[in-house]
């Protein structure tokens, strides 16, 4: 029996943990919620916590260079302490609040190429911690960030990529050391102009703030805006991004909107619940362009120092 005990503490023939969702898709500000399934080993065991973390994928600059490894972003116990017998296996209940900031993964039903985010479950043993399992989560827009990708869509823009980068945005209450950025190809008649752009959401329970980048010649020019979820919702975003998209034409400046004036998203220097509502039909034509479906590379996060594939190509 002390030879077993010995073993557990050193990870081997302990108990196991194997966390099911039961919302395995989720948007931000919403719950996700599901049970933690414990295998009992064959001897009595210590159970220190349970613990949840959201975890993905976050790039960050270091001088010339740039490192991405994955960063866990929020943490939840599901369990305190308690004694687990021997062959008593175990399910804890758990539902937990997803961050506003949290990044979107999936739009249009089609996962982004480029982001991957989790749940991963630690189990804590006599001073142990085991990050024994990860569960992959879908987070898909909100409808007010839906009706701004809509728009993007019907205008003719291509989707690139997406990544997570580590900074703040300026002028923002921001509660994550990360933001994300959702990079397209510009409509074929802006091509010679706008090399991309990049769109940011930032979104708290009452509003969305919306920032557009474009890499165009002679410098960047920044766009944003922000409304309430419900003002999002009645606001023609087709004729707010191609007025923007038109007044890089005109003159070298961004875009002020009545909403708020253009600024900047940066700190590290690389930069300058509402109901569901409806899609257009036929949105998603063209922005799924350069999208990845199917399945997630799991493997992004079986080791925090291992690199992403940034192939285009599906698995």
């Amino acid at each position: 029996m002390v030879f077993k005990r010995i073993l557990g503490s050193l990870g081997m023939g302990g108990p196991s943990v194997d966390t099911v969702l039961s919302t395995p898709a989720c948007r931000p500000g919403g719950t996700l919620s599901g049970q933690v399934h414990i295998k009992a080993a064959d001897y009595e065991v210590e159970i220190q916590r349970i613990t949840l973390g959201l975890v993905t994928r976050m790039e960050s600059e270091h001088g010339e260079e740039e490192a991405n490894a994955v960063v866990e972003f929020h943490r939840v116990d599901a369990a305190g302490a308690f004694r687990l017998a021997p062959g008593q296996d175990q399910s804890i209940p758990f539902q937990f609040e997803v961050p506003w900031e949290t990044p979107l993964t999936s739009v249009f039903g089609t996962r982004l190429h480029g982001m991957s985010l989790g749940v991963r479950t630690e189990l804590a043993i006599a001073k142990a911690v085991d990050k024994g399992d990860l569960d992959l989560v879908t987070v898909e827009p909100l409808p007010s960030q839906q009706s701004v990708l809509s728009a993007f869509s019907r205008l003719g823009f291509q989707f690139r990529s997406a990544d997570v980068e580590h900074g703040h945005l300026a002028g923002v209450h921001q509660r994550l050391p990360f933001y994300q950025e959702i990079e397209f190809y510009p409509p074929a008649q802006y091509g010679g102009l706008v090399n991309e752009v990049e769109l940011t959401f930032h979104t708290d329970p009452w509003n969305l703030t919306v920032i557009l980048e474009a890499d165009k010649r002679g410098g960047d020019a920044v766009g944003r805006f922000t409304v309430s979820h419900d003002e999002a919702l009645a606001t023609d975003w087709t004729s707010q991004v191609l007025t923007w998209l038109e007044s890089l034409t005109r003159h070298h400046g961004g875009f002020a909107s009545h909403h708020d004036a253009h600024g900047h998203h940066d700190s590290h220097g690389h930069h300058g619940g509402p109901g569901m509502g409806g899609v257009v039909a036929g949105a998603a034509v063209g922005f799924v362009g350069g999208m990845v479906a199917g399945e997630v590379i799991e493997e992004l996060f079986e080791d925090d120092e291992g690199d992403e594939d940034d192939g285009g190509d599906e698995d």
